[in-house]
């Protein structure tokens, strides 16, 4: 059986903050109320994402591995990662704020919890007017002085929150403070990990349980970077049926790809698989005499074992991730 391009069936999350933007600006097919994230592609225990289309229809990310191995990821992937796919794909829309959070390194997520970290990055999608970001503190902190902020419920006054609009990308590395603003929709580009540390809720009862969310004071206080740094926002530029760095980590790398009129992207040479979040426009793609396309809110998977793909599109723009 010959590997093909693969979308899979998004999974939707009710989440205490969540809106309309997945099925109003990116058209996603649900009925229940406050989704605040699409799983995209995912491997996580229990919300593993299936192909949705095609002979491989119904199949997991892990059945896939365990079927094609490196031909499926690159065979350094399936040498460093086995049956595990090490990616989280996900679009986010925050209604409301998110907690203020935290997520641990590999080595703590590791012996806590038995568990990959939590490395990520934002690529904000849409803004509304005064949508901010919570990325980091506004000064180097003492464990003991943030301590004091968090029982005193004065943690803005040591964060770093920073006003954002369409475009703007952020890598989160794990320890760094952040929450997504009210107003924000975004892709967000993970380790296959969902451990998260609640820092402050806003004191916020989930109408589903009646309760106030668990907080994890004590464990984040291990976990968090109190560290300072002088800018937060990852810089770039893009250009015209070019793969332009947009973040590049020891966990995963992405591009910033404009595509206009016919391109052809060859990735013979790259020992891993390659997916295209689209998040602008319609992009046509052709593949070994069949066409595919994505259009914005959609995502898709290329094998490792495809090398040659051909691009067409009157504007649109994807994040390219691969290892």
């Amino acid at each position: 059986m010959k590997l093909y391009p693969l979308k899979f069936a998004p999974l939707f999350q009710y989440r205490i903050w969540g809106g309309e933007k997945l099925k109003t600006v990116l058209n996603k097919k649900y009925d229940e109320d406050s989704i605040g994230e699409s799983w995209e592609i995912s491997d996580v225990e229990g919300c593993e994402t299936v192909v949705y289309e095609g002979v491989l229809k119904g199949t997991t990310l892990k059945d896939l591995i365990k079927e094609f191995k490196g031909s499926f990821v690159g065979q350094h992937v399936y040498e460093n990662f086995g049956e595990d796919f090490p990616l989280l794909i996900k679009f986010i829309d925050a209604k409301m704020p998110l907690s203020i959070q935290v997520h641990p390194s590999d080595a703590l997520a590791k012996e806590r919890h038995n568990s990959f970290g939590k490395n990520e990055m934002w690529y904000v999608m849409q803004a509304e007017e005064n949508a901010e970001l919570i990325v980091g503190f506004n000064q180097k902190v003492e464990k003991d002085t943030y301590i004091n902020h968090v029982n005193n419920a004065t943690l803005d006054d040591i964060l770093n929150i920073e006003k954002v609009k369409k475009g703007d990308t952020y890598y989160i590395p794990t320890g760094r403070v952040h929450a997504i603003g009210a107003g924000v929709l975004l892709a967000e580009i993970q380790q296959t990990s969902n451990v998260t540390y609640r820092i402050y809720d806003y004191e916020r009862v989930d109408e589903k349980t009646g309760k106030q969310r668990e907080l994890h004071t004590e464990l984040a206080l291990d976990a968090i970077d109190y560290n300072f740094y002088n800018n937060y926002k990852t810089e770039y530029t893009t250009k015209i049926n070019t793969s332009e760095k947009l973040v590049y980590s020891p966990y995963f790398k992405t591009n910033i790809l404009k595509v206009k009129g016919k391109l052809e992207k060859d990735y013979s040479s790259l020992d891993s698989f390659v997916i295209y979040i689209c998040i602008e426009g319609n992009l046509g793609i052709e593949y070994n005499g069949v066409d595919y396309d994505i259009k914005q809110g959609e995502t898709i998977l290329f094998p490792a074992s495809i090398d040659i793909l051909n691009l067409k599109s009157d504007n649109s723009i994807v994040l390219e991730v691969f290892l």
